[in-house]
C-alpha cells in the first residue's frame, strides 16, 4: 500500500468511501505529512499554499474527531476573505457527505448580520468566517466557542497583510485553553511563528515546499557607460519583466534623479532615502509592499527594515561598496525558496572593483545583448487609498473590508493588502475598481463614521 494512499490512516470506512466517491484517490504531499499528526491531535503548522490540498488536510483531520449528535460549534475556522472562507466551507461540505447532519455555517463581513444571527440560532458544528465578523458575533454573544476544540488559522500570512492581527488575538481570548490548533502559511514570517509560539504547544513544523536552500539568485554584471545606465535598466525590466524591483543608488541626489527619469519613462518608480519625512516614508513603503509600486529606488540606509515577501528582482545602479553590501543588497530577493535576479551596473573605471566579485556562478555579459523593446512600460497591479483613520479612530481591517465588500460592492479578490497606522488606513485596491472603491468610501461611512478618503 502506497504511502500517500488514504487507507493508511485511521478514517472511518463511511469517510474512506466518501473519499473515493468524490475522487480523492490519494494524497498530496501537505495530507500526507499532515494528517497523521492532526489525526493525532497534534497542534501543526504548515507551510502550503492554495491548490496544494491543505483544506482537506485540516478538513480530514476536524470531521474525523467531530461529535455529529453534539450539536455544538466544535471547529472555527478563520479565512482572509470571504471568497476563502467560502470555498473552505464547499469543500468541507463535500468532505462531510460520509455522515449525514453536519452544518457549516460561514461568518463573514460584506453580508447582512440579521440571517447570521437566524442561522446561529439553528445551531452550527463547523463555522468558517472572517476575523472581524466572528469577532462581531463573539462580542455580541451571538456565537459561543466554548465547546470548541479544533482551531484552523488558513492563509494565516494574508490575514495579517490585511491588517486583521488584533481582531485574530481578540478571537482567542474567546476560545478554550485546551484545543487543538491548525495553523496555515504560504510563508513564515517572523510575525506567522510568533503566533505559532503564542497559540500552538508542541507544534509539528511542516514545510511541503522544497527543502530550504541557499538563495537561488542569478547574479549578471554588466558593464556600461554613464550615459547608458538608464537604457540599461529599462532593458533588464522589459528583457527579465519583474513582478517588483528595488534598484539601488548610493547617493539620495542620484535615487531621486533615477526614480524621476523612470517616471518620466512610464516606468511605475518611487524613491526613498534619508531625506523622507516619516509620513512620506510610510507612504512610499506601504505602496511598494502592496503591489501599488513596482519599482523602489533606495539607498541602503533608507532600504533597512524593509522587509518584502516576495521580491523579483535586485538592481545595483552603482556598484555597492564592498561584497558585506553587495550580499546585503541581494539577499533580499528569491526568499522562502523562489528564484531571484540581482544585476549589477559598473562603469569601465570600475573594472577592477567589478572583478573582485568574479566567481563561478556570476556571470559577466555584454549588456548590448539586451533586447531594447519599444514602449514598455511597468504599471502597477494595484492603486493605494487612504482612509483617514486609524487604530485612534477604532478603525480595523474588518471594518474597512466590510464597507468595501458591503456598501461599496466590490469582491473580497480586489482588494489586497490593508495596513492600519495611529492616524491613517492604507488599502491596496485592484487598479481597475479604484474609482469605485474611491467614490463609494469618499461618500460612504465605516464604524457609522465618515472619513476623509484619498488616492496616493
Amino acid at each position: 500500500m502506497s504511502k500517500t494512499d488514504f487507507k493508511t490512516l485511521t478514517l472511518t470506512k463511511e469517510m474512506l468511501h466518501n473519499l473515493n466517491e468524490i475522487g480523492y484517490k490519494e494524497m498530496t504531499p501537505i495530507q500526507a505529512q499532515s494528517l497523521p499528526f492532526i489525526l493525532e491531535g497534534r497542534d501543526v503548522i504548515a507551510q502550503a499554499k492554495t491548490g496544494s490540498g491543505k483544506t482537506a488536510a485540516f478538513g480530514i483531520g476536524l470531521l474525523h474527531k467531530l461529535q455529529v449528535k453534539k450539536f455544538r460549534v466544535q471547529t472555527l475556522i478563520l479565512c482572509p476573505t470571504r471568497e476563502l472562507a467560502d470555498q473552505v466551507a464547499k469543500e468541507l461540505r463535500t468532505l462531510a457527505r460520509f455522515a449525514h447532519n453536519i452544518k457549516i455555517l460561514t461568518l463573514c463581513g460584506g453580508s447582512a448580520f440579521g440571517p447570521q444571527l437566524g442561522s446561529l440560532r439553528h445551531g452550527a458544528h463547523i463555522v468558517v468566517g472572517t476575523p472581524g465578523r466572528i469577532l462581531k458575533h463573539l462580542k455580541k454573544e451571538t456565537l459561543s466557542l466554548k465547546d470548541m476544540d479544533t482551531l484552523v488559522l488558513d492563509e494565516a500570512d494574508r490575514m495579517l497583510d490585511m491588517g486583521f492581527s488584533e481582531e485574530i488575538n481578540e478571537v482567542l481570548g474567546f476560545t478554550p485553553k485546551e484545543k487543538q490548533t491548525l495553523l496555515f502559511s504560504a510563508t513564515y514570517t517572523d510575525e506567522i511563528m510568533d503566533i505559532s509560539a503564542k497559540i500552538q504547544k508542541d507544534a509539528i513544523n511542516i514545510k511541503t515546499t522544497s527543502i530550504e536552500v541557499a538563495n537561488k539568485i542569478t547574479e549578471r554584471f554588466y558593464e556600461v557607460q554613464n550615459s547608458q545606465k538608464i537604457d540599461t535598466l529599462i532593458n533588464i525590466f522589459s528583457n527579465f519583466k519583474p513582478e517588483n524591483v528595488i534598484v539601488f543608488a548610493n547617493t539620495k541626489v542620484e535615487v531621486d534623479k533615477i526614480a524621476q527619469t523612470l517616471q518620466k519613462r512610464k516606468i511605475d518608480a518611487l524613491a526613498i532615502h534619508g531625506d523622507l519625512e516619516q509620513y512620506e516614508r510610510n507612504d512610499v513603503l506601504v505602496q511598494f509592499a502592496n503591489g501599488s509600486c513596482r519599482v523602489l529606488v533606495a539607498t541602503d540606509v533608507a532600504a533597512r527594515g524593509l522587509d518584502i515577501k516576495e521580491l523579483s528582482m535586485v538592481v545595483n545602479y552603482d556598484m555597492p561598496h564592498g561584497e558585506e553590501t553587495y550580499t546585503h543588497r541581494i539577499g533580499r530577493t528569491a526568499r522562502a525558496g523562489k528564484e531571484g535576479l540581482a544585476f549589477t551596473l559598473y562603469e569601465a573605471y570600475e573594472t577592477d572593483k567589478a572583478y573582485e566579485y568574479k566567481n563561478e556562478t556570476r556571470l559577466f555579459e555584454d549588456a548590448s545583448k539586451l533586447k531594447e523593446i519599444d514602449g514598455f512600460e511597468m504599471k502597477p497591479a494595484y492603486i493605494t487609498l487612504v482612509i483617514e483613520g486609524g487604530k485612534k479612530d477604532k478603525v480595523r481591517a474588518g471594518d474597512i473590508l466590510g464597507a468595501l465588500t458591503g456598501d461599496a460592492g466590490l469582491e473580497g479578490s480586489a482588494i489586497g493588502k490593508i495596513e492600519i497606522y495611529e492616524k491613517q488606513s492604507y488599502v491596496a485596491i485592484l487598479n481597475s475598481k479604484i474609482d469605485k472603491a474611491h467614490s463609494k468610501l469618499k461618500d460612504g461611512k465605516i464604524k457609522a463614521k465618515r472619513f476623509s478618503v484619498w488616492i496616493l
